[in-house]
């Protein structure tokens, strides 16, 4: 998002956190409507550019959103995605963007009320791991032609008493609802935005052989001192790296001697 898009997204993050602060708001309800109106407004093209029309008021637009959902999904939904259409979007497409980034946002807020959202982070790398391992299921679960809910209840035998029902609900919709992107690239995106959660990046590393738990620590400070932000580390075995490890932050890769790296590292930081 560019311009008046990423203010409006910012504003309503904010608003989203607020909601998050009132414990007697269902997190997971609320994501569930919010995951309601990004399908609605996905299809219905028309819909979405009277509520981003910027000829249109404000509060003409607010009016409308509360109209048409205040019977549909709960009061906190409406109220939401009625400030949203307040504010000026660049692209139409932008606000079903986000409502649907708050709908994910709106589970993690879940997770992290019930103390999982360390788990809901690592299973969602790990499925994608699952998925980047098998062809066939890869097939399964992105096939534009298949019937979008055998796709969710595929998933649902997958993880179904396996992983937590958040990550169960934020894989479902992915698979059943990609909006034209790669299941690698939406499942990337959840991950972030769950570190998001707790203000820290996400390093993916590679091992010939898994690490020790003083191993992670250190390299976990390591990257944390190098970023200035905390990390989470996402753990991925491949012996055909015969040394050393890989690390991936965003499209940043660190590859050889991690020790070596971050110690130059330092020295640039300290001189």
């Amino acid at each position: 998002m560019s311009g008046a898009s990423r203010e409006a997204l910012a504003s309503a993050r904010e608003r989203l956190d607020a909601l998050a602060d009132n414990t007697s708001v269902d997190a997971a309800k609320l994501a569930e409507d919010l995951a309601a109106v990004t399908a609605l407004l996905d299809r219905e093209v028309s819909l979405r550019r009277v509520l981003t029309d910027p000829a249109q008021a404000g509060e003409a637009k607010s009016q409308l959103a509360q109209r048409l959902l205040g019977s549909q999904v709960g009061g906190e939904c409406a109220d939401l995605v009625s400030g949203m259409v307040r504010s000026r979007w660049s692209r139409s497409r932008d606000l079903v963007d986000a409502i649907e980034e708050l709908a994910s946002g709106a589970e993690f807020i879940a997770a992290e009320r019930a103390g999982v959202l360390d788990d809901v982070e690592d299973e969602l790398f790990r499925f994608g791991r699952i998925v980047a391992s098998s062809s066939e299921l890869r097939a399964a679960l992105t096939d534009k032609v298949a019937n979008r809910s055998a796709k969710a209840a595929l998933v649902r035998e997958l993880l179904g008493g396996r992983a937590n029902p958040v990550t169960e609900r934020l894989v479902v919709r992915l698979v059943a609802q990609p909006r034209g992107r790669s299941l690698e690239a939406g499942l990337n995106a959840l991950s972030k935005l769950a570190a998001d959660r707790r203000d820290r990046v996400v390093a993916v590393v590679t091992s010939a052989v898994p690490m020790s738990d003083v191993q992670k620590q250190r390299l976990g400070d390591a990257l944390a001192k190098l970023y200035g932000r905390r990390v989470h580390l996402n753990l991925d075995i491949d012996p055909e790296i015969l040394g050393g490890v890989q690390v991936r932050i965003g499209d940043e890769v660190i590859n050889g001697s991690i020790a070596d790296r971050l110690a130059e590292a330092d020295r640039r930081m300290a001189g």
